[in-house]
């Protein structure tokens, strides 16, 4: 049994998340929130997800799994303005999820969870720590998408910078240690990775939020954020472009 209230601006950051990622997605369903754990078709990032049940205008649930396709969410959201309520009922006997705007409803048959995987998460060990407000590092991503695919990230104990070197141009973010920008740093650490992964995500994340990225020398970087004012938590982790000899 799964019933609940969001309000639509709520599941529209959690859905435009996941989707730059995957297409379909297995929701775990507790009497305490929410959760899922996704990994992208070529294995190159993983999004990690917990909304707890305090981030619902109301919310009541069993243990249950629910498989959702993302897009059909994404139309539910079309018919939400900012600030409406959301209603949502597993619907059992049907294998349906019901979403309820205003005076609309709708129905949609929910996805066979046995066929989506539940990836492990690595327990990662990461050198530094810088948190930032999510808006400059936006500005960073849309000076560098025409320059190049791939984008470095380094980091030493008083600044942080993305730096992104095409054929002819480049373009550096740098950030300097200060009281908007925190940075914990065992030494100086520099990764490069796929610049439309990480451009999807930090451009789905909304422009009010800090962010926080874990980097360390050649591991996956972990970007975590707020979702619900609080009340969720978002990991996104990304394989880093390692350069051969």
């Amino acid at each position: 049994m799964f019933k609940a209230e969001l309000r639509s601006d709520a599941l529209k950051g959690l859905i435009n998340v996941i989707s730059t990622l995957i297409d379909e997605v297995k929701f775990t369903i507790s009497p305490e929130g929410i959760s899922l754990k996704a990994v992208d078709p070529a294995h190159v990032a993983m999004v990690e997800i917990n909304l707890g049940k305090g981030a619902f205008e109301s919310y009541e649930a069993d243990d249950t799994e629910i498989g959702i396709d993302i897009d059909k969410v994404k139309d539910v959201l079309k018919l939400a303005s900012s600030g409406d309520i959301i209603s949502m009922e597993q619907d059992e006997g049907r294998g349906r999820l019901i979403f309820k705007v205003g005076n609309i409803t709708r129905r949609m048959n929910l996805i066979d969870t046995s066929s989506l995987n539940d990836p492990r998460v690595p327990q990662l060990e990461l050198a530094a720590s810088i948190e930032v407000p999510v808006t400059d590092l936006q500005k960073g991503i849309k000076a560098s998408e025409s320059i190049s695919d791939h984008i470095a990230l380094t980091a030493d104990s008083d600044k942080f910078e993305l730096h992104c070197d095409g054929d002819t141009d480049s373009v550096d973010l740098v950030m300097e240690a200060s009281n908007d920008v925190k940075i914990v740093s065992d030494g100086k650490v520099s990764s490069m990775f796929p610049l439309d992964y990480f451009s999807n995500l930090i451009k789905a994340i909304p422009s009010d939020l800090r962010v926080r990225i874990e980097l360390d020398t050649d591991f996956p970087v972990r970007i975590v954020f707020a979702l619900a004012e609080g009340n969720g938590v978002v990991r996104y982790l990304l394989a880093p472009r390692i350069e051969k000899d």
